[in-house]
C-alpha cells in the first residue's frame, strides 16, 4: 500500500494519500490550507485519481481545500455529522480568532457529502477503512483505520487527525471540545489497538500506539477499555 502525506499551509496540517500498490485510484485525507496544488501535482505525477476525500474532523485547517478537490474530481467528502456544519461555517468551530486570516473568504460544502458513523467500514479504492468516532477535540472527530500488507505481514494504520499526536493529544479549548471526553475516546478507541499500530496524526510526525502508550505524558494512567 502507498501511504504518503505532506504538511500544508500555515497550520502545517498533514494531508494524506492512500492507495493500493499498482492501483490507479486513491483516497485523500484532510486536504487543508494550500493543499490543493501540491496534491494535484502529486496525483498527476503518480497517475492516481481520488475516489473520495475523508475528513477526520471539521476544523478548517483540515477541510480548507475539500471543496476544490471534490469539485475537480467529482467525488464525495465524508465527515461525521456532528462536524458537518463547519464545512460551510468554519468560524463556528474555531471562534473569532480565525476571522482575520479568513478575510472575505467563503466556504461551501462539496456537492456530495456522506456522513460517517462509528463502526462504518468504507470500501474505497480497493481498501477497507474502519471509522471510529472519537469525540473530544471536536464532537465529530473520527479516527480512520486500515491495514497495509508489508513484507513482515499486515500492519494496522490509524489516521488520528487531532485526537492523538506524537507525544501529545488534541486541544479541547475550542467550541465542541471536551478534555475528559477526549481522554475517554483515546482509551476506548486507540489504546485498545496493538502496540505496532502505526499512528499518522493530523500534525507532526508519525508514531505508534506502543510508543504513545509508553511515553506520551498525557496518557499516564490511562488504560485502554472497550
Amino acid at each position: 500500500m502507498l501511504v504518503t502525506g505532506f504538511p500544508a499551509g500555515a497550520f502545517q496540517t498533514n494531508c494524506y494519500i492512500l492507495a493500493k500498490d499498482g492501483a490507479s485510484e486513491c483516497i485523500v485525507v484532510d486536504p487543508g490550507q494550500n493543499a490543493a496544488e501540491p496534491l494535484f501535482e502529486f496525483l498527476a505525477q503518480s497517475s492516481l485519481t481520488p475516489t473520495a476525500v475523508l475528513l477526520t474532523h471539521g476544523h478548517l485547517d483540515h477541510t480548507w481545500s475539500v471543496e476544490p478537490v471534490c469539485e475537480k474530481f467529482g467525488i464525495p467528502a465524508y465527515i461525521h455529522p456532528e462536524d458537518r456544519y463547519m464545512l460551510s461555517d468554519p468560524l463556528r468551530g474555531t471562534g473569532p480568532a480565525l476571522a482575520a486570516m479568513l478575510g472575505d473568504a467563503e466556504f461551501h460544502e462539496p456537492r456530495e457529502v456522506i456522513e460517517l458513523a462509528d463502526g462504518d467500514v468504507l470500501e474505497l479504492a480497493g481498501m477497507s477503512i474502519t471509522v471510529d468516532h472519537t469525540p473530544g477535540h471536536t464532537q465529530g472527530s473520527v479516527v480512520l483505520r486500515t491495514v497495509a500488507e508489508t513484507d513482515d505481514g499486515p500492519v494496522q494504520i490509524a489516521l488520528t487527525g487531532d485526537t492523538l499526536f506524537s507525544g501529545s493529544i488534541g486541544r479541547s479549548d475550542l467550541p465542541g471540545g471536551d478534555h475528559e471526553q477526549l481522554l475517554r475516546s483515546i482509551a476506548a478507541k486507540l489504546l485498545v489497538l496493538a502496540d505496532d499500530t502505526a499512528v499518522l496524526p493530523g500534525h507532526g510526525g508519525s508514531t505508534s500506539i506502543g510508543q504513545e502508550r509508553a511515553s506520551n505524558p498525557f496518557l499516564v494512567g490511562l488504560a485502554g477499555s472497550k
